[in-house]
């Protein structure tokens, strides 16, 4: 697990440069998807799908990061970060 850590804090700093351009609607979860999903990639992401993504696309694919791309997400913070998806960046 120490190693997983050490190995996504390598890779967080690259990810994360260039981020402060993105501005993700205020409302509660939104420090959850900043430093959750933001760990692994850019969340230009969020809203470049907005327009297509439904409750059931945004449970989808949080559930994708967690199971098939091992994003360390807790149940209560997913919770928190698929209401927040839905309210702001759903259809």
């Amino acid at each position: 697990m120490r190693r997983l850590c050490l190995l996504l804090a390598f890779f967080v700093s690259p990810a994360m440069a260039g981020e402060e351009s993105v501005r993700l609607k205020d409302g509660e979860g939104k420090d959850k998807v900043i430093t959750q999903c933001g760990l692994c990639h850019s969340l230009d992401y969020i809203p470049l799908n907005a327009n297509i993504m439904d409750k059931a696309g945004w449970e989808k694919t949080v559930n994708k990061m967690i199971k098939g791309m091992g994003a360390p997400i807790e149940d209560g913070d997913k919770k928190i970060i698929i209401d927040y998806l839905v309210s702001h960046y759903g259809r």
